[in-house]
């Protein structure tokens, strides 16, 4: 029976370091640590908007056109596949001071946490070859990250950055210029980030979509700021208190 009882309490033992060592440490973990941004809590009427996947020759030039018209700046987390072969679209992005930030080389999902550092330095790599700027922000493929991967991230000195997860605008799945329209418009908040795609597919729909979306958030008197910027204002607040195919 002592016998027994040893091998349960050993059993639950194991059990309970193995699921401390794999488990997701979870967003209120990663929001006090510093390490991952979704949104900030501010009452300031500022809200960033992020591209995904870019940049691409004909869609990226467009929401490019745009953001400018409204003198609105954005974050465009940059596949390095894409940037070597639009190097003049990034080098646009960056000297109409948007944001270059990092979101892999490739967008292949299944990499081991090697490999994906790997390609987090390809892409920041070129980005450095284009503008002589380097960036400290990623955001994984899909959103999807594990502990070691944060672990390894951060300690490469990189700063995590989702988005509001009620504001995916899910553009990639072509639900609709007015859906779209209506999705940011209901649900844009103070601190919130935006998440669209200006790569990896048609996304007509998402130009057509920002279109609408710039001038009543302006009306609103909304401010478009990058992470960084965003970053900074969480600071002073502080103080005081799927596949995706490379672009041709």
């Amino acid at each position: 029976m002592k016998k027994y009882i040893s091998l349960l309490i050993f059993v639950v033992l194991l059990f309970v370091i193995l699921e401390h060592t794999f488990a997701d440490r979870g967003r209120k973990y990663y929001e006090q640590s510093g390490q991952i941004l979704w949104d900030i809590n501010t009452e300031e009427k500022v809200i960033a908007l992020t591209f995904d996947d870019g940049p691409h020759r004909k869609y990226t030039r467009e929401i490019l056109d745009l953001l400018n018209r409204y003198d609105a700046k954005a974050t465009f987390f940059i596949l390095g596949a894409n940037a070597e072969k639009n190097p003049e679209v990034v080098l646009r992005m960056y000297e109409e001071g948007h944001e270059l930030a990092n979101h892999t080389y490739s967008h292949h999902k299944k990499k081991n946490v090697p490999n994906l550092l790997e390609e987090i330095k390809q892409t920041d790599d070129t980005i450095f070859s284009i503008t002589g700027q380097s960036t400290k922000l990623f955001r994984p493929v899909e959103g999807n990250y594990t502990d070691d991967m944060i672990d390894a991230v951060v300690n490469e000195g990189y700063k995590v950055i989702m988005w509001s997860w009620h504001l995916d605008t899910m553009d990639w799945k072509s639900p609709g210029v007015d859906k779209i329209t209506k999705f940011v418009l209901d649900g844009a908040k103070e601190g919130n980030v935006v998440l669209f795609h200006d790569g990896g597919g048609n996304r007509e729909q998402t130009v057509k979509a920002l279109a609408n979306i710039l001038p009543v958030l302006q009306e609103r008197g909304f401010r478009f700021v990058t992470i960084s910027e965003m970053m900074e204002i969480r600071s002073g607040n502080n103080s005081g208190d799927k596949h995706v195919d490379i672009d041709e």
